[in-house]
């Protein structure tokens, strides 16, 4: 078990670095979306993220099995997503971005893959104490996110921005989030 403070700081690294392309894909939604459906909108994306926290934990149990170290593999699911999206920095992103709760939710949970990447070894590792902190500030860091989503759509420039520079941090974000997988599963 760590310290509240390590748990919440890997936390936090682990909820900002894999829902980063989710930030600006919200962001492009709710330009596209009539301000008052908003609230419907924001909600189905927390519903989405609860989804993806659910089947983390749940896969994660599962995993009660196999020893902690080999959760150090896991940091395979980063690297990889962190190569492909190196390999394709280039391109321009094919999601389309249309208005409503259910879109809201499944885009949210299409791009969970790199969540449950890095977020099934991180509450498999920790233990249920430490989990239900990781837990926790993974729901401060939604409502900031929601929060700062609907500010940021009165700004298209720095929408815009935000998803360009984030096709740039992306990979080197998941390539680190592979490091502290395998620090936390203790291969490092």
């Amino acid at each position: 078990m760590h310290s509240v403070l390590d748990v919440v700081v890997l936390s936090s690294v682990a909820y900002v670095g894999t829902m980063f392309d989710n930030y600006f894909a919200f962001v492009a939604q709710l330009l596209v979306t009539e301000p008052t459906r908003y609230r419907r909108v924001s909600i189905a994306q927390a519903v989405g993220v609860t989804a993806l926290v659910i089947v983390a934990a749940a896969v994660g149990s599962v995993l009660t099995v196999v020893p902690v170290e080999w959760t150090g593999l896991f940091c395979l699911a980063p690297w990889s997503m962190a190569w492909f999206r190196w390999r394709h920095r280039g391109e321009r992103a094919s999601t389309s971005y249309r208005r409503g709760a259910i879109t809201t939710a499944a885009v949210t949970i299409a791009l969970g893959g790199d969540n449950l990447g890095v977020w099934i070894p991180l509450l498999r590792t920790d233990g249920v104490a430490d989990a239900i902190v990781t837990v926790v500030v993974f729901a401060l860091f939604e409502v900031v996110f929601l929060l700062s989503a609907r500010a940021l759509t009165r700004h298209p420039r720095v929408s815009a921005f935000g998803e360009t520079t984030a096709r740039r941090l992306i990979p080197w974000i998941y390539v680190a989030l592979g490091v502290l997988i395998l620090v936390e599963s203790g291969l490092l």
